[in-house]
Formats: structure tokens, sequence, C-alpha cells
């Protein structure tokens, strides 16, 4: 007896309307949580640059007598209580992609199992959240709650290119051939930009943009792991130029062309906007920006390592 008849017969009845192959919904809801965890970078962001992130002073309630934000909390309590609610989203539009790939989950086992993590990280996510508020927003914690942000980001871009048969196992077309060095080179420049955003979460840590007036810093110098978190930076534009470099030299054309040209266009906005804010003494916007620049970053390293994987090698 197959496991689908031991279901209830109104499951059973709904599982026989959801698609049997990888159509339009599935794609949208894939770039849906892509569109989503980076739009939960930046608010992320505002939370801790508009001094919000204790405006919600406790977990999970918002106050303690109050689940919600209250009017007497403010602009704060609205920014942060918002922040929350996307979390909630992002998990309506995981559990909607998982109910949408039910009938494929032991075809297309790529995707299920990468709707799945996703799904799975976000109560993981919420419950650093929680930790986050309840130790006065101690760096290290708000780090690691960004981290795993950056995380999910990579696992929905590889969502995204399994759904639009971009890359894997069912490619709906093949891609061009590139130089075998392209494969290791993408794969390095994906691990410096991890390695660079670990250790801007640590520049960030020292800072002056806490959260709140009275949290907590790392006590490093601040100058110094900057200097630091650019050395990886510059390992990233030196394999990404050497990719560039190639692909026009040898007239390649395609995905892994524009995954590139992408992460070049990237690469480069992130460095002018970490130079500007660096020599302009850390402005809120542009450490905004700075935190979408590593979320972009981010999606676009793993696109490039994705599709260099998988393209045949010459």
């Amino acid at each position: 007896m197959s496991t689908d008849s031991r279901l209830p017969k109104s499951i059973r009845q709904i599982a026989a309307k959801l698609p049997t192959e990888v159509n339009s919904t599935v794609r949208r809801l894939a770039m849906l949580s892509l569109i989503g965890q980076t739009v939960l970078v930046v608010t992320g962001g505002a939370v801790r640059l508009t001094s919000s992130g204790l405006g919600c002073p406790t977990w999970p309630r918002c106050t303690n007598g109050s689940l919600v934000n209250t009017p007497e909390m403010g602009i704060h309590g609205f920014i942060e209580f918002g922040n929350r609610m996307l979390t909630f989203a992002l998990a309506a539009v995981a559990v909607l992609t998982l109910v949408y790939l039910w009938n494929l989950r032991k075809d297309r086992r790529d995707l299920f199992l990468l709707a799945l993590g996703l799904l799975a990280s976000i109560p993981a996510q919420a419950i650093i959240g929680g930790i986050t508020v309840l130790s006065n927003l101690n760096p290290w914690v708000v780090g690691l709650h960004f981290l795993v942000s950056m995380s999910l980001i990579v696992f929905s871009t590889l969502l995204v290119n399994r759904a639009y048969g971009r890359t894997g196992r069912f490619m709906t077309r093949p891609l061009e051939s590139i130089p075998g060095a392209m494969s290791p080179v993408m794969t390095a420049v994906a691990f410096f930009s991890a390695i660079a955003v670990c250790l801007g979460v640590v520049v960030t840590g020292a800072g002056p943009h806490a959260g709140d007036a009275n949290a907590p810093r790392n006590d490093l110098d601040w100058d110094l792991v900057s200097h630091i978190h650019a050395v990886p930076a510059y390992l990233i534009t030196a394999g990404t130029l050497f990719a560039v470099y190639l692909v026009l030299r040898k007239g390649i054309t395609g995905p892994f062309r524009t995954a590139t040209l992408t992460l070049l266009a990237v690469t480069v906005l992130q460095a002018v906007i970490g130079f500007t804010q660096y020599y302009n003494g850390i402005p809120a916007l542009l450490v905004g920006a700075h935190m979408l620049g590593a979320a972009l970053l981010m999606s676009a390293a793993t696109n490039a390592a994705d599709v260099a994987r998988f393209s045949p090698k010459r």
C-alpha cells in the first residue's frame, strides 16, 4: 500500500489537484522566497540602523502585555514588529512551496528538500531573533541572525535555479561549455564571499550601529577588522575579473556569461559602497545599502558557482 493511500480522503483529494510537474506557480514561489529573504535582510538592517532593535523589548510577545506592538511604542515598535511579521510571511511561502511540490517530492527531491530546508530554517531564525532581543542585542547573536539570513539566500538562489531548470539534473536546456578552471574559480569566489560576509558581521559588531543606545559592542578594533574584512573582498574581485576576462576572450555566451557579468556588477557596487561608507563616517543609509549588497553578492556568487558546476568543461 502506498503512503498516499493511507492519507485521509480529504487530503488525497487536495493532493490530486496539485501539480505533477514544475509549473509557473512553483517557479514564482521560488522567486518569491528569494526576494522575500533579501527583503528580510533589508528590514533587519532597518531595525538596527534606526535603533529599533528593542522596539519590541521582549519575545515571543512584543511586550509583556501585548503580542503586537502598541501605539505607545511609536515607530521603533512598528519597525521591529514589522520585521518579525515578515518572518511569518516567508514561512507561509515555504509551506506553500512544499504543498505545491507534494506530488513531486520523490521525482524532484532536489526542490522538495531545498524548500523543506528553507521552512526548517525559518523557526530557527525566529528563535535566534528572540535570543537577540533577550540578550540585549548581543553583537555575536545579532551576527548569527544575519548569517542565517545569508544561508537562506543561498538556499533560495539554488531553489530558483532548480525550479527554472537552469542547473541540476533536470536542466531544460544544455549550458555552453566553459574552461575547466572556471568551476573551481567560481567556487572559490563563493567561498570568499561567505568569508567576507562573516568578517563583515564582526566589523558591524565593532561599529556604532548597535540597534539600541544601550546595546553592547564586541570591543574589537573597528579599523583593524575593517581592513581584514577587505582581504576576501579583494580576492572576490580578482576571481570575478579573471572569470569575466575568460568569458570575453573565449566568447562564452548564455547563463554563465550573464552570471559572471552580474557578479562583477554586484562586486563593484559593493566595493564602492564599502569604501564610501568607510571614508565618510559609516552613515546609516550606506550601511543599509551595504547589507543589501551582501545579500545580492551571496546570491550572485552562488548562482555563478552553481552554473559553472553544471556547465560542460572544455
